[in-house]
């Protein structure tokens, strides 16, 4: 089930800044204290993929994001992933990491959550799917406390994430911490992070959909 379907400009990620088709697909298993698109959880409509990829393929933009909700819910995410990248697109996953990434086409870039504390869904991170990511991939964490850094900076040094991914980013929950203090904490640590805002809503106001 498709949620919405929506050209914007990314938000977040080394590729922040770029126009983007983003495909926000329904459905979440995980209740984080922060999620700001409940909305996902549930709304949305059954679409045939090959409408969906011929929708994204009009907006004629070379960069699509599948999103959520869970994208990985869906068995149909992996056929539209592969369907997206034949037909040219550079594809970007959003993911909580609570869910196997190994049959995601190699094509793709994945960014991937590890959840932390103060989301309240640590429990649910499949460490498992560490050994998969490889130097096209993202690993995101979500800072709300010191806590959070803390146990940020633990999973960063313990996976060696930053040999392992293209970038480790480390963005903090909007509204509950002042960015400024994690940004120094990471240069304090001088840890190999790259730490970003959430720059759609700066942009637009926070809870505006379809950006």
């Amino acid at each position: 089930m498709v949620n919405e379907i929506f050209y914007s400009v990314q938000g977040e990620s080394t590729w922040a800044g770029l126009p983007c088709v983003f495909v926000r697909l329904t459905a979440c298993d995980l209740r984080c204290t922060y999620c700001d698109t409940e909305y996902a959880f549930y709304e949305g409509k059954r679409r045939l993929l090959d409408d969906v990829v011929a929708e994204v393929l009009s907006y004629q933009c070379p960069l699509v994001e599948l999103t959520g909700g869970e994208p990985l819910l869906q068995k149909a995410a992996l056929p539209l992933m592969t369907a997206l990248c034949d037909a040219g697109k550079t594809v970007l996953i959003e993911t909580s990491g609570a869910h196997d990434i190994s049959g995601i086409d190699p094509r793709v870039h994945r960014i991937m959550d590890l959840k932390t504390p103060g989301s309240g869904m640590v429990d649910r991170n499949r460490y498992g799917n560490i050994e998969h990511l490889t130097k096209k991939d993202e690993v995101k964490f979500v800072i709300g406390s010191r806590e959070d850094y803390e146990w940020s900076r633990e999973q960063l040094e313990k996976y060696r994430l930053a040999e392992r991914v293209n970038c480790v980013l480390f963005s903090p929950v909007f509204g509950r911490i002042q960015p400024v203090e994690i940004v120094n904490w990471i240069l304090a640590d001088r840890l190999p992070v790259r730490f970003q805002l959430q720059m759609h809503k700066f942009i637009w106001d926070p809870q505006q959909r379809g950006v």
